[in-house]
């Protein structure tokens, strides 16, 4: 169970990676008197930016445990819960006692300058997770290398599913995030206080520019923060020892399950079969159903992100509970791998203050809708005991759905199936990339050809057809000639 925690966001000092980590880490460890004493673990969650390559040692020696068991972790906004699991999984099988798991961003700092200076007597912390890159190498040469630019391809299929124009979809993304916001407008720790309103975040403005088709600026995670955040795991019978079993919230359940891998890959671009693997075997490891469930957090980089997560969950996005306890990361915050230790302290949160039946659900995700983790938290005992759900048989299905992929083509008719038009600050289109089927079925990444940049300005291709090229400029990227689209 989770017997402690902590979060802080700083407005105002500067502060690096490693010392706003500790600083949460203090705090919780502070919340549950006794506890450092049998800390035999020290996780900290992969830092983006100036963490430097031991933050987990040099957090365990600043704050002096003991412990010769630290790590870091890959990338992937997945790991937070992740960790949880495999920490509930080891405590729970007797290899560990109690671990501290913390982390951080503090790109605003960081911009004015603040890093964690260099260490060179600490040998580099060992790295947890799977390191696999997000996108292929073909994806990349096309332009799909980053969030921005990736998450909107998804969002296009689910508008082309729904018959939407780029600005409907945007309309209806607002009354989604609008909820988000109004979370995150009365949570204590959110970088934003107002709460938008759905016209706000959906209408494009000078302060709210189309950054990709079909997202405004203030439905992107916002990275410009100086968050952290840490929770401590323990078991009950620890907890109770030390005094503290008023105050634990209990792991019901975890699980973890990946798509496949990369996105053009996917056999169904707007859906989530991981998601939807990992949400069955945790309910049914703990014996429960969603109507169960009193609190969610969904992870929200993006609304892709967010759609595709309820729709796997069988979530209506408007339900009436809600899909988050932050606000989620474009109004909350969005501290880079360690938004979802903020998710999982504010669940802990509301359950201890809550009912005792009270359950809620944590998702987070790595990549690009790729690597997810899914906890079920409760503020009385599972009657089951703490259990993790296996999701061994559905990983092996999710793998061998993966579609067969083209690296080139030349003179090829492709049917896209899921596009965005990406633009810089100034507004004229500096990309359009998609993702195609070619006549055999097998997929292939494109890009739009720099003198046809302008043609797909404020549209979505999916559904048309076009030519593809793989002659120019090199063998990886491939370049869509738009004067003949067909749609």
């Amino acid at each position: 169970m989770i017997v402690a925690s902590a979060q802080h966001s700083e407005r105002n000092e500067i502060v690096t990676p490693i010392g706003l980590t500790e600083f949460v880490a203090v705090e919780a460890l502070g919340n549950a008197p006794g506890i450092s004493d049998h800390i035999d673990r020290v996780n900290v969650v992969g830092i983006l930016f100036g963490g430097g390559e031991a933050p987990a040692s040099l957090l365990a020696a600043r704050l002096h445990l003991d412990v010769s068991d630290c790590a870091t972790t890959t990338i992937g906004e997945n790991t937070p819960q992740w960790l949880v699991g495999r920490a509930a999984d080891d405590i729970a099988a007797g290899r560990a006692d109690a671990v501290l798991i913390a982390g951080t961003e503090t790109v605003r700092s960081q911009g004015l300058g603040a890093m964690t200076p260099p260490d060179p007597g600490r040998d580099p912390d060992p790295v947890d997770g799977d390191a696999r890159p997000g996108v292929s190498l073909e994806e990349i040469a096309v332009g799909l290398e980053l969030p921005a630019q990736v998450y909107p391809l998804f969002e296009s299929v689910l508008a082309a599913r729904a018959g939407h124009t780029n600005d409907e979809q945007r309309r209806v993304l607002g009354e989604i995030m609008t909820r988000f916001s109004a979370v995150g407008a009365a949570h204590p720790h959110a970088w934003f206080a107002e709460r938008l309103d759905a016209a706000a975040i959906a209408a494009p403005a000078p302060d709210n520019r189309i950054v990709a088709e079909p997202y405004t600026k203030r439905m992107n995670a916002f990275l410009g923060v100086d968050q952290g955040a840490a929770v401590v795991v323990t078991s009950l019978g620890r907890a109770l020892e030390l005094g503290l079993g008023d105050q634990v919230v209990f792991v019901w359940s975890a699980a973890d399950a990946n798509e496949v891998w990369f996105p053009s890959q996917r056999p169904d671009l707007g859906r989530s079969e991981g998601i939807k693997e990992a949400r069955t075997a945790v309910l049914d490891a703990s014996g429960v159903d969603l109507d169960d469930i009193s609190s969610f957090d969904l992870y929200s980089c993006f609304p892709s992100a967010v759609q595709l997560a309820a729709a796997a969950l069988g979530l209506d996005p408007l339900d009436g509970r809600g899909l988050t306890v932050t606000g989620g990361l474009p109004y909350y915050g969005g501290p880079g791998n360690n938004y979802t230790t903020h998710a999982i302290a504010t669940m802990a949160d509301e359950l201890r203050e809550g009912a005792t039946d009270r359950l809620g659900l944590v998702s987070g995700l790595g990549w690009f809708i790729t690597k997810h983790s899914i906890g079920l938290y409760g503020a009385s005992p599972p009657p089951r005991g703490y259990r993790r759900g296996n999701t061994s048989a559905a990983q092996s299905r999710i793998d061998a759905s993966a579609i067969p992929t083209l690296d080139s083509a030349t003179g090829e008719c492709a049917v896209v199936e899921a596009s965005t038009v990406i633009y810089d600050r100034g507004g004229p289109v500096t990309a359009a990339p998609v993702i195609a089927r070619v006549h055999d079925g097998r997929r292939i990444a494109a890009r739009a050809a720099s003198a046809e940049l302008p043609t797909p300005s404020g549209c979505s291709l999916v559904g048309a057809t076009v030519r593809v090229d793989g002659r120019r400029p090199s063998h990886h990227v491939v370049e869509l000639a738009l004067g003949n689209v067909s749609s």
